[in-house]
C-alpha cells in the first residue's frame, strides 16, 4: 500500500477548519441564530446563508472523511495499544479539558452579553467532534487493524477493481441515503449531538479509511471525475435553494453533500498534494485554533456587535479579529507553553516525530 505523505488531506483539514469559523460566524447574522445557542447581531444578514447551505451539507461530513483517512496514516506505525493511547491522548485530552476549561468561556461571554445569571453544566458544545472520533476509533480499531495486517485480502483486491471504474466512488451513496432515510433527521446539516451526526459522520469516517486504503485506484477516479461531481452537486444545489426550497428530499442532500466532497477531493488531489512551509505551520495550528475559536469568536463579537456598523463590515471584522486572536493564542501562549501543548491536541517536539508524515499523528 502506497503509505508517503498526503499534504492533499493536510491541506483539506486544515482549509474545512479555517471555513468551519467563518461558517460560525455568519450564523450571528442569521435570525435564528439565539435557537441554536450562538449570539445573534442586530444587524442581519440573511444573504449569507445561500453560500451557507451550500457549505452546511458537506463541511462536517469531509472534516470525518479526513479523519478516517488520517487514522489510515496514523496506524501504519503503531500497535493497537499504541494507536488507542496516542488517540486517546491527542483527542480524548483535549475533550475533556476543553469541556472543563474552554466551552465555560465562550458561555461566559453569551451570558454576560446577554445578562444572564452566570451557570455552566459540563458539555461538549463546539467539541462534540471530538467526542464521535473516539466512540468511531473505539468501534472500529479492530477492523481498521485487520485490514492494515492483510493487505492482500479479497475485500482490497475488489475494492481496487470497482474504484479503477468512473462510478466506483459513487458506491457510498446508497450508504448515506439509507442513513437519512432511516434515521430521518429534522434537518439535514443539524450534525452536533444527534442521532443523524453519529450515523453519518461514522460512515463518513469509515469510508475516509477505507477509499485511502484502496489507494491510488481511487485518487485517480476522483481527480478524472471531480468536475462531473462538482457540476452535478452545484446543479442540486441550485435546484434546492431556487426551485424546491420547501420540500426537497433529504436523500438528495445526502447525495450532494458526498459529491461535494469528492469534487473536493479530486481537486485537492491534483493542485494541493506538495508540500509547503505555510502548510506545515498550519497543519500544527489547526487543532489548537479549533478548540480555542469559539470562545474567541465571542469575545470578539462582544465588542463588535454593540456597534452600528453595518452587517456584512461587522462579519468581516469579526473574521478578521477571530484568526488574528485564534493565531496570536496559538503563536504566543499554546505553542510556547510546554505542558499546554497536549491540552490542545499537539505533542511534545521529538526527533521521531520531526521525521515523520503528519498524517501519521493526526487527529482530526
Amino acid at each position: 500500500m502506497n503509505t508517503e505523505r498526503r499534504y492533499d488531506i493536510d491541506w483539506l483539514r486544515v482549509i474545512s477548519i479555517g471555513l468551519l469559523l467563518i461558517y460560525h460566524i455568519a450564523i450571528i447574522f442569521q435570525p435564528w441564530a439565539l435557537f441554536i445557542g450562538f449570539m445573534r447581531s442586530e444587524q442581519l444578514h440573511e444573504g449569507l446563508w445561500q453560500p451557507m447551505t451550500m457549505l452546511n451539507v458537506w463541511r462536517i461530513p469531509i472534516l470525518f472523511y479526513v479523519s478516517g483517512m488520517g487514522v489510515f496514516f496514523a496506524i501504519q506505525r503503531r500497535n493497537i495499544k499504541q494507536l488507542l493511547i496516542d488517540r486517546g491522548l491527542r483527542i480524548g485530552l483535549p475533550f475533556v479539558f476543553g469541556i472543563l476549561a474552554i466551552v465555560p468561556l465562550h458561555w461566559l461571554f453569551f451570558q454576560n452579553f446577554y445578562q444572564l445569571p452566570l451557570n455552566y453544566q459540563a458539555q461538549p458544545a463546539h467539541l462534540w467532534f471530538l467526542g464521535n472520533i473516539l466512540i468511531y476509533i473505539s468501534l472500529l480499531f479492530p477492523l481498521f487493524f485487520y485490514l492494515i495486517k492483510n493487505p492482500n485480502n479479497l475485500f482490497r483486491r475488489l475494492l481496487i477493481r470497482l474504484m479503477h471504474k468512473p462510478w466506483g466512488p459513487l458506491l457510498v451513496l446508497p450508504f448515506f441515503v439509507l442513513e437519512v432515510l432511516i434515521v430521518q433527521p429534522d434537518i439535514f446539516s443539524l450534525y452536533a449531538q444527534t442521532l443523524h451526526g453519529y450515523a453519518i459522520g461514522f460512515l463518513a469516517f469509515l469510508f475516509g479509511f477505507i477509499l485511502v486504503y484502496t489507494g491510488d485506484s481511487f485518487w485517480k477516479t476522483i481527480s478524472k471525475g471531480k468536475y462531473y461531481y462538482l457540476v452535478v452537486a452545484g446543479l442540486l444545489y441550485f435546484l434546492r435553494l431556487y426551485l424546491f426550497p420547501f420540500a426537497w428530499p433529504q436523500a438528495l442532500l445526502a447525495v450532494e453533500s458526498n459529491l461535494w466532497i469528492f469534487g473536493i477531493f479530486g481537486l485537492a488531489h491534483q493542485y494541493l498534494n506538495k508540500p509547503s512551509k505555510v502548510l506545515s505551520y498550519l497543519s500544527q495550528a489547526a487543532y489548537p485554533i479549533y478548540i480555542i475559536h469559539m470562545f474567541v469568536m465571542y469575545g470578539v463579537a462582544t465588542v463588535v456587535l454593540p456597534t452600528a456598523l453595518p452587517a456584512l463590515v461587522q462579519f468581516a471584522l469579526i473574521i478578521f479579529l477571530s484568526f488574528t486572536f485564534c493565531f496570536g493564542l496559538y503563536e504566543l501562549i499554546i505553542k510556547r507553553i510546554t505542558f499546554l501543548g497536549p491540552l490542545f491536541g499537539l505533542k511534545y517536539k521529538t526527533k521521531e516525530r520531526a521525521t515523520k508524515g503528519l498524517q501519521s499523528t493526526s487527529s482530526l
